[in-house]
């Protein structure tokens, strides 16, 4: 479990002795299995009954399932959101020597994987209302070497499409969508995972669908692709031994599959009960002085992931310790752009991703948030600034 994922479920998880529980959790995993525990419970029997643990019945079934969901010709489980989007770099033809642009402002993972297949991440500054990928930034950093560009869908926004695969069309580059945190989002009616040459998803517990561990998915409407993931995914094999490269044994395994299938006819109904909290936050915090509500691009459908804010004037931490000190949590996505990581640090500047990550902050969102809870995160918040 990652750092920012470890807080993130300290700000759900009930207090231990003399703690006390946040009043209001950043999320609270137990609440969302407590409403479907009977089925998952179901799920994982009937798994346990088949004895089928590998590349099984319930693998096929939920990749059928949420490729007809997401709107693409192939989806293909691996064993995490990292693996997918190794994969699917490699499945691109993505190699050493390669450079790939990406965004600064996203999780390490996005940037890492870009490493692991031996190319080289190059970052361009992002837009200041969306949070993601600036297409004219973008066109300033594209290089002979240039290969692809993977662009991060924010938050639960899908990225300028249209115009970064229009840099893309211009260079001769493949695009790469992490979609990590963007299930059930589109734009223009185009379904997040269908919007580039491939997608890489991931079902980590936080997401909006989460399994109850590590799991990921690959999506995409090229048959070549498609073919190259399954075998990468599988120690490269091309079919029962033969095999045609060095892969990976990333498999989604058979039990998240089964418990990933009870929670997909759900995610239409918990997305948009993020976006009717989302609204009410719009419509509640719009006035506040210093604060600026995350803007949604036209034609787009936001999931919301994260509903996150900016305070501005150097008050953000204030306003989070403000905010903890009712008992309301939150948390900061992310406190330095990748670019000044001790991993990526470069003496490049990309000023508006650096004022961004001083300024986010990220409010409970999650489905299963109750009314009053977020009436006591907006009255919060409307305290802490007016301080």
């Amino acid at each position: 479990m990652t750092l920012h994922h470890r807080a993130a479920a300290r700000a759900a998880s009930p207090g231990r002795g003399d703690q006390q529980p946040a009043a209001v959790p950043f999320l609270d995993i137990p609440r969302e299995l407590d409403e479907l525990r009977e089925e998952l419970q179901a799920a994982m029997e009937r798994v346990l009954a088949g004895g089928h643990f590998i590349l099984g019945p319930e693998v096929a079934a939920f990749e059928r399932e949420v490729a007809e969901a997401l709107g693409v010709r192939h989806a293909i489980g691996v064993n995490s959101g990292t693996d997918a989007l190794v994969i699917a770099l490699r499945a691109l033809g993505i190699e050493a020597g390669d450079e790939v642009i990406t965004s600064p402002f996203t999780f390490i993972s996005t940037a890492e994987a870009i490493s692991l297949v031996g190319a080289t991440p190059v970052f361009a500054d992002v837009k200041r209302d969306t949070y993601d990928l600036d297409p004219k930034a973008v066109r300033e950093v594209v290089s002979p070497r240039t290969r692809a560009i993977l662009p991060v869908h924010l938050f639960g926004q899908t990225a300028d499409m249209p115009a970064l695969r229009s840099v893309a069309e211009e260079s001769g580059l493949a695009v790469l969508e992490d979609a990590a945190q963007a299930i059930g989002a589109s734009l223009g009616g185009a379904p997040a995972g269908a919007l580039g040459d491939a997608a890489a998803f991931s079902f980590y517990p936080t997401k909006n669908l989460g399994a109850c561990g590590d799991g990921g998915l690959v999506t995409t409407d090229d048959d070549r692709i498609a073919e190259r993931v399954r075998q990468l995914h599988g120690h490269g094999a091309a079919g029962r031994d033969t095999y045609v490269d060095v892969g990976y044994n990333s498999r989604l395994d058979e039990l998240q599959a089964a418990l990933l299938r009870v929670k997909l006819p759900h995610l239409e109904r918990w997305n948009e009960r993020r976006r009717r909290l989302a609204a009410r936050y719009d419509r509640e915090l719009a006035d506040l002085p210093g604060l600026v509500v995350p803007a949604v691009r036209p034609g787009a459908c936001h999931v919301y992931h994260q509903y996150t804010v900016r305070i501005c004037g150097g008050r953000r931490d204030a306003v989070r310790e403000a905010l903890a000190s009712q008992g309301i949590a939150s948390m900061v996505y992310y406190a330095r752009p990748l670019h000044q990581r001790p991993v990526y640090a470069t003496e490049q500047r990309l000023p508006v991703a650096e004022r961004i990550a001083d300024e986010v902050l990220s409010l409970p969102v999650t489905h299963t948030l109750r009314d009053e809870e977020q009436e006591r995160v907006i009255a919060g918040l409307r305290s802490a600034l007016r301080e």
